[in-house]
């Protein structure tokens, strides 16, 4: 299939996903039962969820979905080591939603072109995705969909806030051997979830937690994940 083609339908079937999550329908990451009362006094955060085509460095894999190109990417950042907060995590760009902000989809532009410079004037936004709680931080954070209709050059910002920033080629994330499972143990509990290994210039990244649930959810949604080992455990940083 022509690349073009093929693109259309990656954000074709991503802007499927944010409609059906308007529209109240199946949300695109399933969690366990959340109390409400959680909910209720969590602080409002967004993230911005970027997908576009590569422009230099394409996956040199074909992925098995065929809406997956091998210039499909998403946006990602690796959080500064000396941070409070996730130190050394790989996340998507966003934040807390400020009282200046109109919205969730307000709040993640904003916060990711302070994190990335991106020039937010080349982005389509898809829409929303239903909000997640999170009970460790209590913040309920809404994921953002969008495409990057015209790319611009993206890097880090603030060095104090983050490590590297790098658009990640989704086929190399859907690739079974950049997959598994990381177990975080905390407070007497066991927390296991999705992982995915991400190389490139900048070095071996660990995408785990909130935003390989995200995207876990996200390619299961959309039909593109490949058979993977959930058996094999990737080690955290810090462990």
């Amino acid at each position: 299939m022509h690349p073009e083609p093929v693109t259309k339908a990656a954000r074709a079937q991503l802007t499927e996903l944010a409609e059906c999550a308007a529209a109240g329908r199946e949300p695109a990451v399933h969690l366990s039962p959340v109390d409400e009362r959680l909910v209720r006094v969590s602080r409002s955060a967004a993230v911005l969820i970027l997908f576009g085509v590569l422009d230099s460095l394409p996956s040199d894999r074909d992925a098995q979905a065929g809406a997956v190109s091998r210039d499909l990417d998403v946006l990602l950042l690796a959080r500064a080591s000396t941070l409070r907060s996730h130190p050394g995590q790989v996340a998507f760009p966003g934040g807390r939603v400020d009282a200046e902000d109109r919205d969730a989809v307000a709040a993640a532009l904003r916060e990711a072109v302070e994190e990335t410079g991106l020039d937010a004037d080349g982005i389509d936004v898809l829409g929303p995705l239903e909000p997640v709680p999170l009970t460790y931080s209590r913040h309920l954070v809404t994921p953002v969909l969008a495409w990057w209709r015209r790319a611009s050059e993206v890097g880090v910002v603030d060095e104090a806030e983050s490590a590297a920033v790098f658009r990640a080629p989704v086929a190399e994330l859907l690739d079974p051997m950049n997959r598994g499972t990381t177990v975080l143990r905390r407070d007497g509990e066991e927390w296991r979830g999705p992982a995915f290994l991400v190389r490139n210039e900048s070095g071996e990244h660990l995408v785990w937690g909130f935003t390989a649930m995200l995207l876990d959810g996200i390619f299961d949604r959309l039909g593109w994940t490949e058979p993977w080992d959930e058996t094999r455990e990737f080690e955290l940083p810090d462990a």
